[in-house]
């Protein structure tokens, strides 16, 4: 998972100095479970700093807002997913398995942090509309990197070229952004389960037809 890049320089409220890095970790930690618990609207910034340990002026130095602590929930994961993906295209491997591990990539990544991949989705809607545009072109860029890959897949003969590569693209994450209606972490399937799975349909259903 991505860290938050920034260094730590305010008290924790514990009268300890806090590790490098520790502060804005542990907000967006117990702001992920408190969202989850109590949703968005239910929960207060002094819940959060309470939780946390830290002081209301060591949040606002990190996130200004309780805005920031949500996109910041989901912002992360999608910048870890966007930096695996430019990492996997960029191989020097058949484009087949470059979007067959692309795509199981994504699966692994969204289980491993659904709860914040569930939040951010089902309140979203509340932040401020400058913050929903921003999320919504940060996911399209990914979204684009992974249909340049089918399209490269359909130029090189490797994939039917008979269906728009952005039709496979929304086809197949309008499915990964259902996970969190389904799945669970205790269940039958583990998330590396569910990206073969995936994986492999999204590539049959892309194989060229005889």
């Amino acid at each position: 998972m991505a860290r938050v890049q920034r260094t730590v320089g305010t008290d924790s409220g514990d009268g300890a100095a806090p590790e490098r890095g520790a502060v804005p970790e542990r907000l967006l930690g117990v702001a992920t479970r408190l969202f989850a618990e109590r949703g968005f609207e239910g929960t207060s910034v002094q819940e959060i700093v309470a939780a946390a340990g830290v002081t209301k002026g060591a949040m606002y130095h990190y996130f200004g807002s309780k805005d920031d602590l949500l996109y910041e929930v989901y912002a992360r994961v999608l910048r870890m997913q966007t930096e695996h993906l430019l990492r996997i295209a960029a191989k020097d491997t058949p484009v087949v398995e470059r979007v067959r591990e692309a795509a199981a990539d994504v699966i692994v990544t969204s289980v491993a942090n659904l709860d914040d991949t569930v939040i951010f989705f089902r309140s979203m809607h509340q932040l401020d509309q400058d913050k929903q545009r921003t999320v919504r072109a940060e996911r399209r860029r990914y979204h684009e990197h992974f249909r340049d890959l089918v399209q490269q897949g359909q130029r090189e003969g490797a994939f039917r070229d008979d269906v728009p590569a952005d039709l496979v693209v929304d086809y197949f994450f309008g499915s990964v952004h259902h996970l969190g209606t389904w799945y669970r972490k205790d269940g039958a399937l583990s998330g590396e389960d569910v990206a073969r799975y995936f994986a492999d349909m999204l590539i049959s259903g892309l194989r060229p037809r005889d």
